[in-house]
């Protein structure tokens, strides 16, 4: 099976000491987010866990603990983007600490497993694509030789952020100038060797020389285990969505970034609430078993497909 660490929250930036010591016991509890009682008590062995995924925008916590995972195949999402505090009000310095924290991650696990995640874009008075090029440009001349892939997508608006966006003023570009736009990105990370995907967007970019992207990524994920894999599309994600099928363990309202884009916080007294719970020793992320839960054994098997052998 392939874990998801996480969609739902940032678990290398706030999360490494509960997720190591998960590790440590070989397994850990998720709540189901649409049945509170239900949990989900998920198998971290090795023999069955072919690959962890880490979504985050801050890997510095996890990269000083990366001995802990070396029975993993793994790799990490970085989110690095050009935005000030307005959007992303509580992310760590993009110059003093985030890149140097990707450069440092990278130094440590090759850049095929630090995968650059400049997104979601979102346009405005403030963040004009001239705006977005020159960020673009800065952060591809510093992770230079640091990462082989960039991953965008344009910001959605969702029930959660919509004030946020409309706070913001965002709008969205006519077909013709995003594409100008895209084939501008695409040729700056050609310049730095790196090349473009596009996160679950509907509008291809082809031509512009950037393709549909896998964030959860067979291909790689194969490359990594050296074997293939017998797993589908993720069908609890968009019909846009490139991933496959993967174990997600985080938990919603507990990522304390902040950033307004997000669809994973409910609201910052959601956050504060479930924060508040946090105990890295807990089998659970923010929170505790209680009487009335049931705990069921999720069935987890390795998607490895193994040649056989004749003796």
């Amino acid at each position: 099976m392939i874990i998801s660490a996480s969609r739902r929250t940032d678990i290398p930036a706030f999360y490494a000491d509960w997720f190591c010591n998960r590790v440590r016991e070989g397994f850990l509890y998720v709540r189901n987010p649409m049945n509170a009682h239900q949990i989900s008590r998920i198998s971290l062995d090795p023999e069955v866990v072919d690959c962890i995924v880490f979504w985050t925008n801050n890997p510095a916590p996890l990269t000083r603990r990366l001995g802990e995972l070396a029975a993993y195949a793994y790799y990490f999402q970085v989110t690095l983007t050009g935005y000030g505090r307005d959007v992303e009000p509580r992310v760590p310095d993009k110059r003093a600490a985030l890149i140097p924290a990707f450069l440092e991650l990278s130094q440590a696990i090759g850049p095929e497993r630090a995968v650059w995640r400049y997104d979601p874009i979102l346009f405005n008075d403030t963040y004009t694509p001239a705006y977005h090029l020159r960020a673009f440009r800065a952060i591809a001349e510093a992770l230079d030789g640091a990462t082989e892939r960039c991953v965008i997508s344009f910001v959605d608006t969702y029930a959660r952020n919509r004030a946020s966006m409309e706070r913001l003023h965002a709008r969205e570009l006519p077909a013709g100038e995003l594409a100008a736009f895209a084939a501008e990105l695409a040729g700056i990370a050609r310049e730095h060797g790196m090349t473009v995907g596009s996160c679950a967007e509907k509008i291809d970019l082809a031509a512009c020389g950037i393709e549909h992207n896998s964030c959860i990524d067979r291909a790689l994920i194969e490359r990594l285990v050296g074997a293939p894999l017998k797993v589908g599309k993720d069908k609890a994600q968009r019909a846009e969505c490139g991933c496959c099928a993967s174990v997600e363990v985080g938990t919603y309202n507990t990522c304390r970034h902040g950033c307004v884009y997000c669809y994973a916080n409910y609201s910052p007294e959601a956050v504060e609430r479930a924060c508040a719970a946090y105990d890295p020793t807990s089998p659970l992320l923010c929170g505790r078993v209680g009487p009335d839960d049931v705990i069921t054994e999720r069935k987890m098997v390795s998607l490895v497909q193994r040649q056989g052998t004749l003796w």
